[in-house]
């Protein structure tokens, strides 16, 4: 009885630490990597910053976003196709009639409004598996996601438009037109604003999401590319290719209240975890700037070649920045900028977006 007692709890133990383990992988932070013409995303473990998974047949995957349960992403393709075209393959799991109830024949009057489309996969998380495919109406760029989970959006440069998908139906629920070349797009906390930035007129666009409508435009500096808003949702950080500034906007009535002056043209963009550091990945400069927002105090570190899209890996201090020129992220230290090594993708790292480990 002993010996069998012991055995069972010994069974438990090993059941519970199974358990734990589990739990504690997938706590693991998760960065997925869309590689563009590669037609690939990678999946990067950022503890250990190591390549973990690879999810293929995407085309041209630029834009990517995750649900907020970390369960899905969201990746955009840039690749266009005539709007009467072949449609996407059905994805395992999904049924016929369902398939033919989002990729079904346009009729004449669609296919005249729109000349080009392009597809939006669903992908799980889990196992890399494409669940959905959505068609859009022209070659996405960048993709975002509302904290609700109830929107995904994302954006047409050479249509001047943004695309609305409802994730709960998978529907494209809206098509607006904002300004020229949309680039980069965030939403407000609860979803009810979407800010767009629009790289061929120098604004930002101001979207109610309860009625897709724009609601106002705001003039920044010279081509406004990626954009990131602040968690309380009240202050808006926006790259000026063109000028190698960040125009800093008060979302609350539209104003650019600060600009900060970079020299050369930046590109990538984000927020420190508890919001006082902006860091800018600087293109045109070969180099990463830290700036403290309270004291307006700037820090840098030469990195080259072409430092591109720039994450803070949430609650690592870890900095991730591609390179547009060699297929490469470095792991840049938030703290002191230190770079902490280099991971090798085998492409260009486009929209880099942090989700669970599977």
């Amino acid at each position: 009885m002993n010996v069998i007692s012991f055995s069972r709890a010994a069974a438990w133990t090993g059941l519970i630490a199974l358990a734990l383990a589990a739990q504690t992988a997938l706590a693991e932070p998760f960065v997925y990597v869309p590689l563009g013409g590669e037609n690939k995303i990678v999946a990067v473990d950022a503890v250990p910053d190591e390549i973990v998974d690879t999810i293929t047949g995407l085309a041209a995957v630029h834009g990517l976003a995750g649900t907020p349960d970390g369960q899905f992403l969201l990746a955009g393709s840039f690749e266009t196709r005539a709007s009467g075209g072949e449609a996407p393959a059905k994805p395992a799991g999904v049924s016929e009639d369902e398939h033919a109830a989002h990729h079904g024949a346009a009729s004449a009057d669609a296919r005249n409004a729109v000349a080009e489309v392009s597809t939006v996969s669903v992908v799980r998380t889990a196992d890399g598996s494409v669940v959905r495919r959505i068609d859009v109406p022209g070659a996405v760029h960048h993709v975002a996601v509302s904290d609700d989970g109830r929107f995904a959006v994302v954006t047409h440069p050479n249509a001047g438009s943004i695309s609305a998908i409802d994730l709960s139906s998978y529907e494209v629920v809206a098509t607006v037109a904002t300004g020229p070349l949309p680039n980069y797009a965030a939403f407000a906390p609860g979803g009810d604003r979407l800010y767009v930035s629009n790289t061929g007129n120098d604004t930002v666009s101001e979207i109610d999401t309860a009625r897709w409508i724009v609601r106002s435009n705001t003039v920044v500096g010279g081509s406004p590319e990626h954009i990131v808003l602040s968690r309380d949702g009240v202050t808006l950080y926006v790259n000026n290719v063109d000028d190698g500034t960040v125009s800093v906007v008060e979302v609350g009535d539209q104003t650019v209240v600060k600009t900060i002056r970079l020299e050369t043209a930046p590109h990538g963009i984000d927020l420190s975890d508890d919001g006082g550091t902006l860091f800018i990945a600087v293109l045109g400069g070969d180099k990463v700037v830290a700036i403290d927002l309270a004291t307006g105090a700037q820090r840098s570190v030469p990195l080259a070649p072409a430092p591109y899209h720039l994450a803070v890996v949430r609650g690592t201090g870890k900095l991730y920045v591609s390179s547009a020129d060699e297929p490469k992220i470095w792991v840049i230290d938030q703290r002191d900028l230190r770079i902490r090594g280099e991971i090798q993708i085998g492409g260009k790292g486009h929209q880099m977006v942090q989700g669970a480990g599977g």
